[in-house]
């Protein structure tokens, strides 16, 4: 590689930053910070995609910043959450940002699921899972029938179709991840609906109050539970698949290959199912949009949103038959990289390629409504690009996939994706040229030294 460009690419990503901020603070009475669960940015309209309907986050986009390269600190949703509340990229030290806020007198206030829910049975019991008491002034569950609600039912790996009530797939059942149910109703009954409903009870109930508002809807989250008409948006025929090139997992170390594939878990069988999983996803989406979007309308009327800082985000994204991968607890793309809105009072609504994770957001939160930020924080408050969507607040994302000593880690330029796993092998993708992740240069001689750069720079960043 010409030396020159290596240079370049070291200062990129050792380089790290400060800008001041031009955005008053004192602008923000409260935040309402909106999680959604599994996620993946590229089905919202916002992000490009021409078919899922999702108005109201796109509605949502054109008046916020826009975070084009966000990404998740772990895979799966307990520790992505645990990271996200605490500002940790691995480890549960400090307090939560609901505690550093209540320090500060201000109200903290958790709708459905923030930290790790079992979805669904914490859902179905109403149960809070592993939720962190001391995080909250108040907080309150969302429970739902889930796979057990009305309406017809799929089991789209095992090709069941059903509308009868028993035996169907639930609480840590094998086959519960590929579920779909097609509501016989408008959804009023599901849990999203209900935390849509408390939120903005609340929010009509303390709207001269400074205050964070957390809200956690399950959805797109299996099971894929949504109204009839909004999976008529989505006729199966009309579902592309993913590209999944001869020989796409040649190149992919085994501990990078997804246990959740569709050999393994049967959906190779019925590639019309593997569409359904699609529209499934789809309608939970646009199901998930329709409550942000009330969520978002009653800040208007209630005239509090010129006064409100929204954050919208999910905890992780989701494969959805990539590499032939299904789920998360997978470092490549799909999975690692996540939708992030912010809109506050006076912003300018733009787009930012600037890199973003979610250890972030509390940093962020705190920021905006004049806390100090503790010093167990790793994030970095988003302040300055939500007041110049140029300026790069850090080089380099960092995902963790695994736990105990099979600890996996990707360390996420804007340019390069370098996967190392725990036994020593690696991936590397140029994502200005193979943004799907198809061609792993690891071992091409051409890019040693980015190679190098890049282990070198995980080595000081991990944990």
């Amino acid at each position: 590689m010409n030396r020159v460009v290596l240079s370049v690419l070291l200062v990129t990503l050792a380089t790290l930053n400060t800008y001041g901020t031009s955005i008053d603070a004192k602008n923000i009475d409260r935040v309402v910070m909106i999680v959604a669960d599994d996620l993946r940015c590229d089905v919202l309209g916002c992000y490009g995609d021409p078919i899922t309907r999702s108005p109201n986050l796109d509605r949502f986009a054109r008046q916020s910043v826009v975070f084009d390269h966000a990404y998740c600190q772990a895979t799966w949703c307990a520790p992505s959450r645990t990271s996200m509340m605490r500002s940790r990229y691995i480890d549960k030290a400090g307090p939560t940002l609901g505690e550093v806020l209540q320090a500060s007198g201000i109200r903290t206030t958790r709708v459905g699921k923030i930290f790790h829910m079992r979805v669904p049975g914490d859902i179905i019991a109403g149960t809070n899972g592993q939720d962190v008491a001391e995080c909250w002034t108040e907080r309150y569950n969302s429970p739902g029938q889930e796979a057990h609600s009305p309406g017809h039912y799929a089991c789209l790996n095992q090709n069941i179709f059903t509308g009868d009530l028993a035996d169907r797939e639930t609480t840590q059942t094998k086959h519960r991840a590929y579920v779909s149910v097609e509501l016989d109703n408008d959804g009023r009954n599901q849990p999203d609906y209900r935390s849509a409903s408390k939120a903005i009870e609340w929010l009509a109930e303390h709207r001269d109050e400074p205050g964070f508002l957390a809200v956690g809807l399950v959805r797109p989250h299996y099971p894929m539970v949504a109204p009839r008409e909004m999976f008529d948006h989505y006729p199966m025929q009309q579902m592309s698949l993913p590209l999944v090139p001869t020989g796409d997992l040649d190149d992919i170390p085994s501990p990078g290959r997804s246990p959740s594939n569709s050999a393994a878990n049967g959906l190779a069988n019925y590639p019309d199912n593997q569409r359904r999983m699609w529209a499934a996803y789809r309608a939970s989406v646009e199901f998930m949009d329709e409550q942000v979007g009330r969520i978002l309308d009653s800040l208007d009327d209630l005239g509090m949103a010129e006064r409100t800082m929204v954050v919208f985000t999910s905890d992780h994204g989701y494969h959805l038959g990539e590499h032939t991968f299904w789920q998360k607890s997978n470092l490549h793309e799909d999975v690692a990289r996540v939708p992030l809105i912010v809109r506050v009072p006076d912003g300018k609504p733009t787009r930012t390629k600037s890199i973003a994770e979610l250890v972030d957001i509390m940093p962020t939160v705190c920021e905006a409504l004049s806390v100090p930020i503790p010093d167990t924080v790793e994030g970095t408050s988003l302040f300055p690009i939500l007041a110049d969507p140029s300026t790069q607040t850090k080089q380099s994302a960092l995902i963790i996939d695994g736990k105990g000593n099979r600890k996996h880690f990707c360390l996420r330029s804007e340019d390069w994706a370098y996967f190392r796993y725990h036994d020593g092998s690696q991936e590397l993708y140029d994502m200005r040229i193979d943004p799907e992740q198809f061609d792993n240069l690891a071992g091409d001689s051409d890019v040693a030294d980015v190679l190098d750069l890049l282990e070198s720079t995980l080595k000081t960043k991990r944990p």
